[in-house]
């Protein structure tokens, strides 16, 4: 069976209200209106975010780890795919390619969705998925706090976007007791005050 892709687009992240402590990643289709919410955690959320704000840490985080690894290999990543939802949880593959060769890997979709937006590849989902699972929207609506029109934005965030950005997250990393991730964010932020 053929089964049609899909090209998607972060379209919002926002607190789960079903969750406590986790975040709706909100994925909208490129070319219409459907959108599916993916829950992920607290750290994916805050990856994600650092990623669209084009923010680089120091230090490297897990998924700009892998990227790097992938670049001193010559591996290219082509694209990654939902491919299944079981019980709301739902499932990727990354395809890379390294020479003539394609490989097909499974991935969290959070982490398959960081290294997309990361290495500007495409994010899919199998049209089917879209239907099962979407949330219908109006165009152009906008929800929580964040939209991004596409995840290869071409308009840099101003430094108070930065700042406000890296605030709530130092914040959040502060009330979930994750101090060493709160003391890099703190970092970030007095390097952008120098600046």
């Amino acid at each position: 069976m053929n089964r049609k892709k899909v090209e998607l687009y972060i379209q919002n992240i926002s607190s789960s209200q079903t969750q406590a402590g986790a975040y709706a990643l909100v994925l909208g289709e490129k070319m219409g209106k459907r959108s599916i919410p993916i829950i992920v955690g607290a750290s994916e959320a805050q990856a994600v975010i650092l990623e669209l704000k084009g923010f680089m840490p120091p230090r490297p985080l897990t998924h700009q780890l892998f990227a790097n690894v992938l670049r001193m290999l010559n591996v290219k990543l082509l694209r990654m795919l939902i491919y299944k939802v079981e019980n709301g949880v739902y499932f990727s593959y990354l395809y890379l390619k390294s020479e003539n060769t394609i490989y097909r890997i499974d991935a969290r979709t959070s982490d398959a969705i960081t290294l997309a937006l990361h290495l500007n590849a495409p994010i899919l989902a199998y049209d089917d998925i879209l239907n099962n699972e979407c949330v219908k929207t109006k165009a152009k609506e906008v929800y929580g706090y964040y939209q991004s029109k596409s995840h290869n934005t071409d308009v840099p965030p101003s430094q108070e976007e930065k700042l406000d950005t890296l605030e709530s997250a130092m914040k959040k990393a502060i009330a979930e007791e994750n101090y060493e991730q709160a003391a890099v964010l703190r970092d970030q932020i007095n390097q952008l005050h120098k600046q």
